[in-house]
């Protein structure tokens, strides 16, 4: 694939789980030459093929095993090893420790080895960098109830946050430190019992805030919300330019 720009185009934003027309968390981004599909959740695989072959794409980046952002990667097995989608060779996929354990388990297999003809799992960290291309992805970790992530994602010096899942914290702010493009979920209408392990609207327009992002995007809006009054109440707090990621969209970062 020759160098493109930076874009993200977005398959799926529902929580927790999909509904008509609207899949769970999935992304698809271009750049440097490179297509990396961000997040797999419920549904978004369907979604991925309207805008790419799937055999073709680099990688698969997974922020957190809860099923509404990972559950796809059987279908995309499914789809790799017996659909006749089959890739030149294994596709990396970065996520979280025991990822492929958990696919294994669909199976009722206890070794995942046979998994590696398809899916070639890498496990992140804390500061994981990897290149595809021209596009370089750098994972933090954040704040959730689980081992969760947040990746950076740089190509011809533009820069692409997004938050996976993620209650307020100082490592979220320094991921989308002076991105163009910060993408955020904002699950929630409040804390409840102390709870911190996603963002309200607000939480996300003060991260984008902090972290002097260029554009705010919100997302994976939870069922106590509608999508446009999350954006309203994200962006009163950040103040800058502020969106709501639909399925189907492709926005330049």
């Amino acid at each position: 694939m020759p160098s493109l720009p930076l874009t993200l185009t977005v398959l799926g934003t529902a929580s927790p789980h999909p509904r008509p027309d609207r899949p769970c968390s999935g992304y698809l981004v271009r750049g440097g030459g490179a297509e990396v599909w961000v997040d797999a959740g419920t549904g978004s695989f369907a979604e991925l093929q309207r805008h790419t072959d799937p055999a073709r794409i680099d990688a698969i980046w997974i922020s957190h095993l809860h099923a509404d952002h990972c559950a796809d990667l059987l279908a995309a097995f499914y789809g790799l090893a017996y659909g006749g989608l089959t890739p030149v060779a294994p596709v990396p996929v970065y996520a979280p420790q025991g990822c492929a354990e958990r696919l294994a388990g669909f199976f009722g297999r206890p070794d995942a080895g046979f998994l590696s003809d398809v899916f070639l799992f890498q496990p992140l960290c804390d500061g994981h960098r990897v290149q595809h291309g021209d596009l370089l992805l750098t994972s933090r970790a954040v704040v959730h109830d689980v081992e969760a992530y947040g990746v950076r994602i740089e190509s011809g010096g533009r820069v692409l946050a997004y938050s996976g899942d993620s209650g307020p914290c100082p490592e979220l702010t320094e991921l989308a430190r002076d991105a163009d493009l910060f993408l955020c979920e904002a699950d929630i209408d409040a804390h409840r019992d102390g709870e911190q392990v996603h963002l309200t609207p607000e939480d996300a327009g003060i991260t984008a805030r902090r972290a002097g992002v260029r554009q705010l995007v919100v997302t994976h809006v939870g069922p106590t919300l509608t999508p446009e009054t999350a954006t309203l109440r994200a962006a009163a707090a950040f103040g800058g330019p502020t969106g709501t990621a639909r399925e189907g969209q492709a926005l330049p970062v």
